[in-house]
Order: structure tokens, then sequence, then C-alpha cells
């Protein structure tokens, strides 16, 4: 069995951040969404990766490698266009070939893993697999209807007036059936070949499509507050650590990793948190569910439920919380009367200031 990988696409939702990084690398408790999908494939017996790029393919390249860190082969799909899920799978068939494969979304985020999953399909191998969950907003997502069995009975993507609530995870199981499927469809109105189209072709040829309804934890991290809420849930694991050096007049409270290097200097630090290496936080607050990368300074500032990313600098801030700080930016407070905001914005961000 396979692992077709989808890290292409543009980001939008995560602009500023991805107008120069992959949406796929943004860290969650330091580590990039992207590799803990790459652990579960691998921790369910999948050593076969195939991983599908787009424009920041040499991004991609760099951090995932060839596979080896992980115990995995790595082979990267150009995507010329992200020109739909489908057509990831189109552009793929010759490295597919014919064996059974998952197709994992790789900004999607499942806890627990996918083993049990991936173990049910091969007992049972039915013509393809997906997951299912129950969301507040069907109609951002691929929505499957069942019938009162329980069996696939329809699916649709974004559905104005979904029928059902039950969307679509972003990890899929499929036998060589799905070849046939992606090369019957036409594309949809927004001129992608959908997967959601190639399932209910396979459902309306009368091939199995079994469904999985998961009531675990499952995020896709396309956007800012899924990202913050993902980064929240895997804190929520660490296990405490003080690698770096604390001095006698700071406090660490409950799940709290300092990684080498990383200092802290009079200051409290409440987990579940992590301060990554050659940090330096003085003179501060840090306060759970935040992630701050490597090389930051954090000083006579409070950050809370927040992502710090690389090289950042959040000095005399005041409070920061239920944000995400990209990299190598400046957060400082104003110096003197009268009190004033100085931003320095890219497109499409986001900023709210109290008065």
């Amino acid at each position: 069995m396979k692992a077709l990988v989808l890290a292409g696409g543009t980001g939008s939702r995560l602009r500023p951040i991805t107008h120069t990084s992959a949406k796929q690398l943004v860290p969650v408790a330091n580590k990039p969404v992207l590799f803990y999908g790459i652990e579960s494939l691998v921790a369910a017996g999948i050593t076969e990766i195939g991983i599908v790029t787009g424009d920041t393919a040499p991004e991609i390249e760099a951090a995932v490698g060839d596979g080896s860190r992980f115990g995995a082969r790595v082979t990267y799909l150009p995507q010329d266009r992200p020109l739909g899920l489908a057509h990831a799978v189109l552009i793929s068939r010759d490295w597919l070939g014919d064996d059974d494969f998952v197709m994992y979304l790789g900004d999607n985020f499942v806890v627990g893993g996918i083993t049990e999953l991936v173990d049910g399909f091969r007992a049972r191998r039915p013509d393809a697999g997906i997951l299912l969950t129950k969301v507040a907003d069907p109609s951002a997502f691929g929505v499957a209807e069942l019938d009162a069995e329980g069996r696939v009975s329809r699916l649709t993507e974004k559905p104005p007036a979904p029928r059902s609530d039950l969307a679509l995870v972003g990890v899929y199981l499929f036998t060589p059936a799905v070849h046939t499927a992606v090369r019957a469809i036409a594309p949809s109105a927004r001129g992608e070949l959908e997967i959601t189209d190639a399932l209910q072709w396979l459902v309306a040829q009368g091939y199995t499509v079994s469904p999985t309804v998961i009531t675990g934890y499952w995020k896709d991290t396309g956007n800012v507050t899924d990202m913050l809420e993902v980064n929240r849930s895997v804190l929520e694991t660490v296990e405490p650590a003080q690698d770096g050096t604390v001095d006698a007049a700071s406090e660490l409270v409950g799940r709290v990793r300092i990684e080498a290097g990383a200092r802290v200097v009079r200051s409290r630090i409440v987990g579940p948190a992590v301060i990554g290496p050659n940090s330096v936080v003085t003179d501060s607050y840090v306060g759970p569910s935040t992630s701050v990368a490597g090389d930051c300074v954090i000083t006579g500032s409070e950050v809370e439920f927040s992502i710090v990313l690389t090289g950042s600098r959040i000095e005399q801030a005041g409070r920061v919380e239920g944000s995400l700080i990209a990299r190598d930016v400046h957060v400082t407070g104003a110096p003197r009367a009268p009190r004033a905001h100085r931003l320095v914005l890219g497109d499409h961000s986001r900023v709210q200031i109290s008065s």
C-alpha cells in the first residue's frame, strides 16, 4: 500500500503567513503539520510515500528530504496548478500503479493517527474508504449523505444547502478503481476535478464506498483559528523537559518544555507550552497553549494561546493572545505618549487592536 500526500495549494486562508511559506510547514508545537501526517502513515505501516507539490516544492523538499528521517521513501510528484484533489490522483497514476493507496491532505490533522482505519481497509478492502465527521458548517466541506443502513448514498462538494452535517475528512483510501473514476468526471464549476465527484461516480456505478464516522479530533489547519486549536491540542500531550536554562527567579508550571539552548530569566511559564531552542524569555509571562519556536526573544511581555515562529521578537508589547506570529517579526510597545499603533502589514493581514 502506498500513500499520496497532497502538499500543493496556495494556502490563501493563512495569508500573509503563506505568502512566503508552505501552509503544510507551519508548525504545531514546533513541528510542521505535514510531519504529523507522514508520521501517522509510517505508523500505519505505509512507507512508500508520494508527495504532490506545487509552487512551494523547493521548501517542501528541503524540509522532508528523501523521507529517511521518518523511515519512509519519498517521491515528489509536481502538479503545475492546484486543479483539484482528483487531478492530483490523475497526475500520480504512473507512480501509484495498481497499488491500493491512502490519500492524505498535508494540512490536515487527525489525533490518534490512522492505523486502525488502514488496518480495517486492508482487511475488508472496499473500493474506497472515507472518513466523516460532524461539523457545524458543512457547506464549507465535501458532504456525505448516508442511508438508513449507514451506506453512502450521495456525496456533494460544498453544497449551499447541505442535506447532511457529515463532512469528508482529508484522509481517503482507494483501490485502483479510483483511476477509472477520476478519468470519468468533468471539472466542477470552479474548474477543478473534485474527489467528491469521483467518489460519487463510484457510488453511482455500484462500487463500494465505505464510510467511517469519527468522533475523535480532526482539524483542517487551513486557517489561523484551527491552527491555534490544533496547537493547543498537541501541547496537551507534551512531556515536561528542561534542556535549556531556567534561573532561580523564574517559575515553570505544568507541562512546559524548555528546549536546548533556550533561556528563561525572571519569567513565569505556564503550560502546556514549548520554548524553542536558543530562544530567550526575559521578564515575561508565557501562558498555556503557546509554542515559541527557535531563536525568538520575548521581553517584558505576556503571550498566551499563540504560535510564535522562528526568529521573532516580542518586546514590551503588553499582552499578546490568540495570535500567529510569523518568522522574523518584531512586535514592540509604543515607547511614549501620545499612545499610537504603528503598523507595517502585508496583504490579507488581520489585526485586532484594543482601544
